[in-house]
């Protein structure tokens, strides 16, 4: 008989998820920050690009809370996401959208991440990982941040 699954086994599965979409956004965040055009958003990604690797530690250290190894599994989202973004500057890389459009790629990052994030750091209340909640936590405000940021660099581009 099968052992039914458990929070803690979400937990585990969707953070293992986010290791793997958080190294997908390093790649995406080195070629988005060697793309842009714009001086301010072209900063934006460098600047998270580091705050990325800082949050990477982060799960690592909340894999050691648990008591699990750091693993990442494909996150077939992220994959659709960069996926989209490759096309994207494919069709409008060498044109006047391509800072608007690189801006709505890496926000789609930002939500898909920030949604992840509000929902991990619930369960990890939820489930009493009193020492993974406010890594959880600072990371969302990180992500909530720099989607803010990129909002208003958008907002900033000439048409």
């Amino acid at each position: 008989m099968a052992t039914t699954k458990t929070l803690a086994d979400a937990f585990h599965e969707t953070l293992k998820d986010v290791l793997f979409a958080e190294r997908a956004s390093v790649r995406a965040l080195k070629k988005s920050a060697k793309t842009a055009k714009e001086l301010d958003l072209k900063r934006a990604f460098q600047e998270h690009l580091e705050e990325t690797e800082t949050q990477i530690e982060r799960l690592g250290e909340i894999f050691d809370i648990i008591g699990k190894a750091p693993r990442a599994k494909t996150c077939e989202a992220m994959q659709g996401i960069v996926a989209e973004m490759e096309e994207d500057l494919e069709d409008f890389g060498d044109s006047p959208a391509s800072d608007d459009v690189l801006i709505g790629c890496a926000q789609a990052v930002e939500h898909y991440e920030m949604a992840r994030y509000g929902m991990l750091k619930a369960w990890s209340e939820k489930l009493g990982y009193d020492e993974a909640t406010p890594l959880l936590r600072k990371t969302l405000e990180e992500e909530k941040a720099a989607d803010e940021r990129l909002t208003r660099i958008a907002q900033q581009l000439a048409v």
